[in-house]
């Protein structure tokens, strides 16, 4: 596994990370199975996929216990990532970056992955009640404390980036980013590349799109989360899977899945960028931890770059 650094001086990490989110929320909850989810991980550090990434809201609150299980007499193999700021009160989510909740989920998140401190903590949302300096410094403390290794932020603009920076370093910065979404391809991304600041690609096979699975709604399990975003209506995919076919086109060339393609043009975006597709299944995981050894071609490069946006909305 090709190796990268998570922020200027920060750990080394592969290329390719793993997000576990869909293993017990969210994504075709019918097919949860902890134990093979437990596999996955085991294989991941395996192969050198050591990034592993979860959130507090994920379940919610069952995601960190299941990677807390599945890192047992293994933790110190892996580059353990969560997230706060987002409230879960039994029925709904909201945003709360107030200080004294970031402390508490904290604590709580650490208790629940059965470790005494995470190598990144991110801010999950900014919330606009909240100035983020006042978030950002909270984080700082716990950072002080030996809680928290480095500090991330999700989903932020640059200027909410540069206003968190002034108060503590960010050493990395998550959103969705894939060649169905580029929203901060032409700002953040390029931030980031320029302040040594690693960016995590969640979503990056388009929510399980750009990997030619699921093409039609039938293909999605009752209960799926997708079903609700803008992507997924029948319309939007019938359109999309013809994108894909395009990604598709790309990967017969170089022997390679739409998948593997879809992440090695991520990765072709700089060594700081790198993509966390999530998975619960073996083999998806192997072949993508194997697109961190394909090398587009210029030609393959600007053919890509040059697909048309999706139809829908990201969410």
């Amino acid at each position: 596994m090709r190796t990268t650094e998570l922020g200027f001086g920060g750990p080394v990490v592969g290329r390719i990370g793993l997000g576990t989110m869909g293993m017990s929320f969210a994504y075709d909850p019918q097919r949860r199975d902890d134990e093979v989810s437990v596999t996955v991980v085991h294989r991941a550090l395996d192969l050198g996929v050591n990034l592993i990434d979860t959130a507090d809201v994920y379940g919610p609150f069952t995601n960190e216990e299941l990677v807390g299980r599945a890192l047992l007499g293994r933790r110190h193999e892996a580059v353990l990532s969560s997230k706060g700021g987002v409230r879960f009160d039994g029925t709904d989510f909201s945003l709360d970056g107030r200080p004294e909740y970031l402390r508490s989920a904290l604590e709580s998140s650490l208790r629940r992955l059965r470790t005494d401190h995470l190598d990144v903590y991110f801010l999950h949302r900014v919330d606009p009640r909240v100035p983020v300096e006042e978030s950002w410094g909270e984080l700082a403390d716990l950072v002080a404390e030996g809680k928290v290794r480095a500090l991330g932020i999700s989903e932020a603009s640059v200027d909410e980036i540069r206003r968190a920076r002034a108060v503590h370093p960010v050493a990395a910065v998550q959103s969705e980013f894939s060649l169905f979404t580029r929203d901060f391809q032409s700002d953040v991304v390029p931030f980031c590349r320029a302040h040594g600041i690693a960016f995590l690609c969640h979503s990056p096979l388009g929510s399980g799109l750009l990997g030619g699975r699921y093409t039609t709604r039938v293909d999605l399990a009752e209960g799926d989360f997708r079903a609700d975003m803008p992507r997924f209506t029948e319309e939007a995919m019938t359109a999309n899977a013809r994108l894909v076919d395009r990604v598709r086109s790309v990967g017969e060339r170089r022997g390679a899945t739409s998948a593997q393609v879809a992440l090695a043009w991520l990765l072709a975006q700089g060594e700081h960028v790198i993509p966390i597709p999530g998975t619960k299944t073996p083999r998806y995981l192997e072949q993508n931890a194997a697109a961190a050894e394909l090398v587009l071609s210029a030609e393959d490069l600007a053919e890509l770059d040059a697909l048309p946006a999706p139809v829908g909305a990201r969410e």
